[in-house]
């Protein structure tokens, strides 16, 4: 833009927006030397204040760190430790090999992991993230659940085809239940009375009384049954179906399916419609759904079982988990290497964080 064009316009047209005549352009383009240098200088003078203004801005509005760190595991041989506001990493925990299944102490205090390829469930620290101990686990941990007063892990041990109880204090095996080949999915009720676990090859959903070990029943759902989420104080139990896209939602006390939620009917894409890990907020009223390739993450109303949103993430979302005020969700995806971090009161996703390797599940903790 010319100096010149920096000038007032003349009386007239700046009361009547007038257009510029001939005559008026002329005279705003014979600026005298010293007035052009003068507009110049101020000119260099707005942009410096501008670009400082910027910079003190930019300063004043970086975001803080949050009040809750996320674990990720990775199928590489280690969990990532991440900032859940910034996604900024903050360190990496060595474990056994092929961390996956992950979980937290009723205190909050302890974070454990599932060392799949040590066949251990491995404990740490939250806060100081030293080691603090390891438990037996059979052979090829996936997936555990723990009591709700923490006293036995319940572990999907895959290879072995069996549900391996480990008493949390001694970190012995206490015994096993055998279920259908390939055991990945296991949840524990409220109350503490009832273990859930599903067999991915034989297509089950299996209930077993947690006190004695006693296998109750075995349901059939949905192709490669995945993960188990209690629900309604433990009264209902989910149950997500990778290959069939289906979540089977069953009354805890029956046994029996009393709803049947259909992926598949909310999303017409080209990528299989897939339901893996599903985390619930603490009121209930919003379950998202991690859904393997198809690089999403559904959101579920509970009470009428329709998809309400999806938000995109990486590639392969396996494990999902939520921040402990509930303001975000974190997406770990294997085959992109990322973390996808969700703003889930504004409903956006606000960042991806790229890992590599191979992240498999995602979960926050307090600082």
């Amino acid at each position: 833009m010319p100096l010149a064009a920096l000038g007032k316009w003349a009386p007239a047209l700046e009361q009547t927006g007038s257009a510029l005549t001939a005559a008026n352009k002329v005279k705003l383009f014979l600026l005298p030397a010293s007035l052009s240098a003068l507009l110049e200088a101020r000119v260099l003078l707005k942009r410096v204040a501008i670009a400082g203004a910027c910079f003190v801005l930019g300063c004043c509005t970086r975001q803080q760190p949050s009040n809750d760190i996320v674990f990720v595991s990775n199928e590489a041989g280690y969990v990532t430790l991440l900032d859940g506001a910034t996604g900024r990493i903050e360190g990496v925990l060595r474990t056994g090999g092929r961390p996956r299944g992950m979980g937290f102490s009723p205190d909050g205090r302890t974070f454990y992991v599932a060392a799949s390829a040590a066949g251990r469930i491995e404990a740490f620290d939250v806060h100081s993230r030293n080691r603090l101990a390891s438990y037996d686990a059979g052979t090829d941990p996936e997936r555990f659940a723990l009591s709700p007063d923490g006293s036995t892990f319940y572990i999907a041990s895959e290879d072995h085809g069996a549900i391996t109880f480990t008493d949390a204090r001694s970190g012995r095996i206490e015994h096993e239940v055998k279920v259908g080949p390939e055991p990945e999915g296991v949840g524990v009720s409220p109350d503490g009375r009832v273990v859930v676990a599903t067999s991915e090859t034989a297509n089950l959903a299996h209930f077993i009384d947690a006190r004695t070990g006693k296998l109750l029943d075995s349901v059939p759902v949905g192709s490669r049954p995945r993960f188990v989420l209690f629900l309604n104080g433990g009264r209902r139990v989910w149950v997500s179906s990778e290959q069939r896209g289906t979540i089977s939602v069953f009354d805890t006390a029956s046994h029996r399916i009393v709803q049947t939620i259909d992926l598949t009917k909310s999303f017409d894409i080209e990528r299989p419609v897939q339901a893996i890990e599903m985390r619930s907020t603490r009121d209930e009223k919003r379950v998202f759904v991690a859904m393997g390739r198809s690089n999403l993450v559904a959101e579920i109303n509970p009470a009428t079982g329709e998809v309400v949103r999806s938000f995109p993430t990486g590639e392969r979302t396996w494990g999902i988990g939520l921040s402990p005020d509930e303001t975000r969700l974190y997406a770990a995806s294997g085959l992109s290497g990322t973390l996808t971090i969700i703003d889930i009161v504004n409903k956006k996703v606000i960042r991806t964080v790229m890992l590599g390797g191979r992240p498999w599940g995602a979960l926050a903790a307090r600082r």
